[in-house]
């Protein structure tokens, strides 16, 4: 069996049934030259993804540079999976927006106050799918 019978492209909608399903993932930025990775928890509404955060270093890079990647993986015993959304990342800042963002199912895992949103438009959205089969013989 070879390397690449174990891996499979997901659909764009396998991607979003995977970002629905879920609600923590990794958000990678970057601005002055560093990159920065940041657990956030998430909601995922189809076509855009929806963070909650603080005044703090995400929203002051996020204010630099739109850029933004976003990932999120699960596994189980026999298989593993990986979404990656490329896009641009904005702070909500219209009241109407706010509103709507408030509605969401998305609240911090920890108690803390966190009333800015940030919305991700993607440019990309893709993913994998891994069958987690025996390590091959080595020698």
């Amino acid at each position: 069996m070879s390397l690449l019978d174990s891996i499979t492209e997901l659909s764009t909608a396998e991607c979003w049934d995977k970002l629905s399903a879920n609600t923590l993932g990794r958000l990678a930025t970057a601005a002055g030259g560093e990159v920065d990775i940041f657990p956030v928890n998430y909601y995922a509404d189809g076509a855009t993804v929806l963070l909650r955060t603080a005044p703090g270093t995400k929203l002051l890079e996020l204010s630099i540079h739109h850029g933004v990647a976003f990932e999120v993986d699960g596994y189980t015993d026999n298989d593993a999976w990986s979404v990656i959304v490329k896009g641009v990342a904005v702070p909500i800042e219209k009241q109407s927006e706010i509103d709507e963002a408030d509605r969401q199912p998305l609240v911090p895992w920890i108690p803390t106050l966190k009333y800015r949103y940030v919305r991700i438009t993607p440019l990309s959205v893709t993913g994998r799918h891994f069958r987690r089969d025996p390590e091959p013989e080595r020698y």
